[in-house]
């Protein structure tokens, strides 16, 4: 700034002499058929400010050190960026931030609920993406169980911790999706009340776990749209543009969203209510979910853990309205593996029934397990019901011509932003899809995207859920998304 200050006179000196000698040059000019001509002397004149010039541009280059080398680009070729002009990428600053600062969130409103902590040195509310705030020696573990009987051998086996230590990019990746989700629905806990427009609600949720996340194509991002199912709804309800449902004081809403970091899913889900009627029943099912978590390790059959789950949920009542019910497992819904970028593990994935009677397939090491649990006051039954919001990619389906160009180059799209991640029609507007209703109908007909309606037990009723990510590490189990609000 300075430099630039004092140039200023000497630039006004030189513009007066240039114009002092323009007006003595003109004296000089004679006309000769109708053109203006310089005499001799003008012409020696003008070539000595020429080269006066010229020296003193080549000086000032020498004195300032800038002078560049110019090399010529071919046609074939791309102008290399300086190192300098790559550096000018902005990041937030982080100097004064203590990585080891822990911060509460604000406090909330909802039943059964804590309040959930900013680690890591985050700003309330959250502002900083995780990918600056590396904390040392990688992200929390959350917690950790020792399994139990036969297995628990392995938690001393130099063997198996080896086998942790070869994975340690891998947990922390899905660590950090981990951290992303607890943040994000801290902060959200914290302004969810009534009279909030449900796609207000999704739109913020899903926009801050984009920040946090440092969302980059299929790398990271979000695992799956942000589900707000009401009352007799139990899962896949997200709203579609247009919609305007506002969240009641009265109502039990099902808030379950994803978050990913290279295709490691984390699934989790809590229930909001505000009217303490419904305790009895958001205890039942984070009782129950606690209970699957506890039962769950190497080796042990799933019908085991959907029987544990089954006695834990139907012992609890709640009193609605001066009847009383008891809490129903809802018994076609169940938790499920994770496997990257399948949030149901694939064709080849299991499901972890949350009544007696599954199957009696075992987990094994190195499984990823959502646990989720959902009671109801109705039938305990779900049927799929109202307006489609959810999509996911058909692994299994082969090459299936497809008639309408706008079925095909939806197609390219999903397959380029989503690949097998479920998505919904918001994610669709939100990346400039226009007119494709059709074409995903086509898709949907097709067998190539296979449509997730909403899942509905009998109206009247309310249905509470509660979810966890596990992984069954070599040495011990691991939940993934546990936080301080449950």
């Amino acid at each position: 700034m300075s430099a630039a200050n004092e140039s200023e006179p000497k630039k006004e000196e030189e513009t007066t002499q240039v114009e002092d000698e323009n007006s003595n040059d003109a004296s000089e000019e004679t006309v000769q058929n109708g053109e203006k001509v310089l005499s001799a002397s003008a012409k020696k004149k003008l070539r000595k400010k020429k080269s006066a010039a010229n020296k003193a541009a080549n000086e000032s280059k020498e004195q300032n050190g800038k002078e560049e080398v110019k090399t010529p680009v071919k046609a074939s070729q791309t102008p290399v960026k300086s190192s300098a002009l790559v550096e000018k990428v902005k990041k937030v600053s982080l100097e004064g931030i203590d990585t080891t600062k822990v911060t509460p969130a604000d406090p909330h409103e909802m039943r059964l609920i804590g309040t959930g902590l900013f680690r890591h040195g985050q700003t309330s509310p959250p502002s900083i993406p995780l990918d600056q705030l590396l904390p040392n020696g990688g992200f929390i573990v959350a917690e950790v169980q020792n399994y139990a009987d036969n297995n628990l051998w392995r938690t001393t086996s130099a063997e198996k911790r080896e086998i942790e230590r070869l994975s340690a990019d891998m947990y922390d990746s899905v660590r950090k999706a981990a951290e992303v989700h607890r943040q994000t629905r801290a902060w959200a806990q914290s302004w969810i009340k009534p009279g909030i427009k449900l796609i207000d609600m999704c739109e913020k949720i899903e926009n801050m776990n984009r920040l946090l996340i440092s969302e980059h194509g299929l790398d990271a991002g979000l695992g799956f749209p942000t589900g707000c199912s009401l009352n007799h709804i139990a899962a896949h309800f997200s709203p579609n543009a247009g919609d305007k449902t506002v969240l009641g004081v009265d109502d039990v809403m099902k808030v379950d969203f994803g978050t990913h970091v290279n295709g490691r899913i984390v699934d989790c889900a809590w229930t909001v209510a505000f009217n303490p009627k419904y305790d009895n029943l958001l205890a039942a099912v984070k009782d129950a979910t606690y209970t699957g978590i506890k039962e769950s390790g190497i080796d042990v059959r799933l019908c085991d853990i959907g029987a544990a789950i089954q006695e834990v949920m139907e012992s609890y009542e709640v009193e609605l309205n001066g009847k009383t019910y008891q809490v129903k497992p809802c018994r076609n819904l169940n938790g499920h593996t994770i496997t990257p970028y399948m949030i149901h593990g694939g064709s080849a994935g299991k499901s972890v029934p949350i009544v007696k009677g599954g199957e009696a397939t075992k987990m094994e090491e190195g499984e990823f397990y959502a646990i989720e649990t959902f009671g109801s006051t109705g039938k305990g039954w779900v049927n799929e019901d109202l307006e489609c919001s959810h999509y996911m990619k058909n692994i299994d389906a082969g090459h299936v011509p497809l008639r309408l160009p706008s079925a095909r180059s939806l197609l390219k799209f999903i397959d380029t932003t989503f690949d097998t991640l479920p998505f919904c029609r918001r994610w669709l507007d939100r990346g400039g899809q226009t007119k494709y209703l059709m074409g995903l109908k086509q898709l949907c007909e097709s067998g190539i995207i296979r449509a997730c309606p909403p899942l509905c037990d009998q109206k009247g009723s309310y249905v509470a859920q509660f979810e966890h990510t596990i992984l069954l590490r070599p040495t011990c189990k691991e939940i993934i998304s546990k936080g301080d609000d449950f």
